[in-house]
């Protein structure tokens, strides 16, 4: 059974070495020798010795915790894409003795960030969305606390973990356009976000790669609202379009929903594709064509990215490949 009573005075009494020197041993930290610390460790391997945590953050000079900066104006669809990045953080934090708090930013409120770093309640931060005007990532840098964000950032002092959206996007278009599809409509959300302007790069590239002129007016962006869709899909149908690329599932979603009551059949009065798969299109009809990313290992290579620049190293971005493109009845 585990001894939860014994301290590190208790180690140290106990082998005749002083509490520094067992704490050198613990840490990693300092000069000891290689026979003393091998003995120190396999005493307290015996003894199931947990370091405590508040005693090992101020002798090291941190909290073992790290901040997750969720938007404020996150909603329902958002939600498994946080999650899923979350469990990734958690697996590599909880393994390293971390613990994990969310703060919510709303609109541009700092409030509640600034509390948390200004009060040294954390030892880094995570950012879980990249903005073009990025309030919280400029104020993240005044401070000088470890930081990551999980996205594209054009500020090239910020290290950027990121799903490499814009070839995945290429790809699929690219996909779509072989299968015969040059006439197609691209709907997109806000342009303050970054990730909206690295998917449109990569439709636009796929045209531009294959020799096509894209048709502007075939362009939506900064649609947030069912009612702009609805409107959309009735110029859409004008047009005589060969397919629709929702930037994400959210859009995908409203867009099917809108095709159902409407009584337009997919794929053969309109396709569709979703630059972004979730659980939101798990159970839609017909299946969605789209892009499947791992948010999980995102979520992971964030943290230890974090924690590595906690640690003093210096990690550069990283673009991650690891998406797939799923073809579906959506598009035949």
């Amino acid at each position: 059974m585990r001894d939860s009573k014994i301290t590190i005075s208790d180690i140290a009494e106990a082998l005749g070495v002083s509490k520094t020197t067992v704490s050198r041993a613990i840490s990693g930290k300092g000069r000891i020798g290689e026979d003393t610390k091998v003995r120190i460790m396999q005493y307290i391997e015996e003894h199931d010795y947990i370091p405590n945590v508040i005693a090992k953050g101020l002798a090291q000079q941190r909290t073992y915790t790290i901040a997750v900066v969720w938007p404020g104006d996150y909603n329902a669809v958002d939600l498994p894409f946080f999650q899923r990045c979350m469990f990734g953080m958690n697996e590599i934090t909880s393994a390293l003795g971390y613990d994990i708090i969310v703060s919510i930013l709303v609109g541009d409120d700092l409030s509640n960030l600034k509390r948390i770093v200004e009060n040294r309640k954390v030892d880094g931060v995570i950012l879980m969305r990249t903005m073009l005007n990025d309030i919280p990532a400029a104020y993240l840098k005044s401070t000088n606390i470890p930081f990551v964000a999980i996205g594209s950032s054009t500020d090239t002092d910020i290290v950027q973990i990121d799903n490499d959206n814009y070839e995945a996007c290429k790809e699929l278009t690219s996909i779509l356009i072989g299968k015969g599809m040059r006439r197609m409509a691209l709907i997109g959300g806000s342009t303050n976000h970054i990730i909206t302007n690295t998917r449109y790069k990569g439709f636009m590239d796929a045209f531009k790669v294959a020799g096509i002129e894209v048709d502007e007016d075939l362009i939506y962006l900064d649609i947030d609202s069912l009612l702009k869709v609805d409107a959309i899909l009735e110029d859409l149908l004008k047009k005589k379009i060969d397919a629709v690329i929702c930037m994400d599932d959210d859009i995908a979603g409203k867009v099917i929903a809108k095709c159902r009551n409407g009584n337009i059949r997919i794929p053969q009065d309109l396709r569709i594709a979703s630059f972004y798969y979730s659980s939101l299109l798990e159970n839609a009809t017909p299946s969605v064509t789209s892009l499947n990313f791992n948010d999980r290992n995102l979520g992971a290579v964030a943290a230890r990215t974090l924690l590595e620049i906690i640690d003093g190293k210096t990690p550069g971005n990283q673009m991650l490949g690891n998406y797939e493109v799923i073809l579906k009845e959506s598009t035949k």
